[in-house]
């Protein structure tokens, strides 16, 4: 369609909103508001060039020579650059910062005690589940991808760890800055709106709430995206073969031969034994835990989310609402960390990851 025909599309789609809207009951212009914003985009869509021959026509090469500025066609561009990412890979990523927990909470080393033990001799178990899962495990070693392997797969997605990362590598290294300010921003936004419901005294008033929808989006597209451009190469195969051998080493833990001979009750009270006696110490077992599981879907749902910026911010709040309890759980976990510790509360927090003075 040509460039003047397009301009006044927009301006009678304008006066026709207008018009509309100003006959419509107030209560139900919400309604009808965010319907009316996506057909505009789809006329703007409709009413442009196809732009195989727009560029040409412009600088005199079509058909026609040089049309006038009117007979040209309008250049509608996409933007698609907030869906432009690899969802397995950002799925790999989620379940990569769950193994990652796991990895602090000593259990790799934790299993590898245990083979020593049983291989020397100094642990009373001979033939029950426990001791046939060690001997495979012995015998088989499954999990080709050793601790540095795991160790750089860190310190390129997440910039954890201390490995010596190669040259021309992508390293993620703002992802704990991005994490902690996503999980205050959706602490905040669900607290505020926890406010608003108090001031209000119900839901059924006014239901939009007071906290920003926008900076849970602008916080959740960039992690989303840095994410995404540092997990290349092996970390999908890694993860999913280091999350194999995670998942079979903590029903490994869980044997009954295994809880006995340590005088357990449970695969943790295994775990923490073992890294008291061998490994200097337990180390944050319980926060960890917290952190891996609510991590790992806040993880999720940035994946799946495409954080569309007119969105109903009733939708949105209906759909976060459960990601709200992982954010203050995981937030809670992280301030009894040793790294947690300089955190200086939710509020605080974000006012500086966006720029403000906290």
């Amino acid at each position: 369609m040509a460039y003047e025909n397009h301009e006044t599309i927009k301006r009678m789609w304008q006066k026709f909103i207008r018009e509309q809207l100003a006959e419509i009951p107030p209560e139900e212009r919400q309604k009808y508001e965010h319907q009316f914003e996506k057909r505009f985009e789809d006329l703007l869509k409709q009413s442009a060039g196809d732009g195989e021959d727009g560029f040409l026509d412009l600088i005199g090469f079509g058909e026609k020579g040089t049309p006038p500025f009117e007979d040209l066609s309008y250049p509608y561009i996409t933007p698609d650059f907030d869906e432009s990412v690899i969802p397995s890979q950002l799925h790999a990523a989620a379940e990569l910062y769950y193994i990652y927990q796991h990895e602090r909470m000593k259990i790799f080393q934790v299993i590898d005690v245990l083979r020593r033990l049983f291989r020397l001799g100094r642990i009373r178990i001979q033939r029950g589940p426990g001791a046939r899962g060690l001997y495979l495990i012995e015998k088989w070693r499954p999990l080709r991808y050793a601790l540095r392997d795991r160790m750089l797969a860190y310190r390129r997605v997440f910039n954890y760890g201390k490995a010596q990362s190669p040259p021309g590598t992508i390293i993620n290294k703002n992802f704990h800055n991005q994490l902690v300010a996503f999980m205050t921003a959706m602490a905040q936004y669900f607290r505020d709106l926890l406010i608003g419901e108090v001031i209000r005294g119900s839901q059924l008033i006014d239901q939009r709430p007071f906290g920003s929808v926008a900076t849970i989006q602008r916080i959740g597209i960039d992690l989303r995206y840095a994410i995404d451009r540092s997990s290349y190469g092996n970390v999908l195969a890694l993860t999913h073969e280091t999350g194999h051998y995670l998942k079979s080493v903590l029903e490994l833990l869980d044997s009954p031969d295994i809880k006995k001979a340590f005088d357990a009750n449970t695969k943790w009270d295994v775990a923490e034994i073992i890294s008291n006696r061998y490994l200097g110490g337990a180390t944050e077992l319980s926060q960890r835990a917290k952190m891996a599981e609510s991590g790992r879907r806040i993880l999720l749902w940035v994946s799946d989310n495409d954080f569309h910026t007119a969105i109903d911010p009733i939708l949105f709040q209906s759909e976060a609402r459960p990601f709200g309890s992982h954010a203050e759980a995981w937030v809670a976990a992280y301030r009894m960390t040793t790294e947690g510790k300089r955190f200086r509360g939710v509020s605080p927090t974000l006012r500086r990851m966006i720029g403000l003075t906290a």
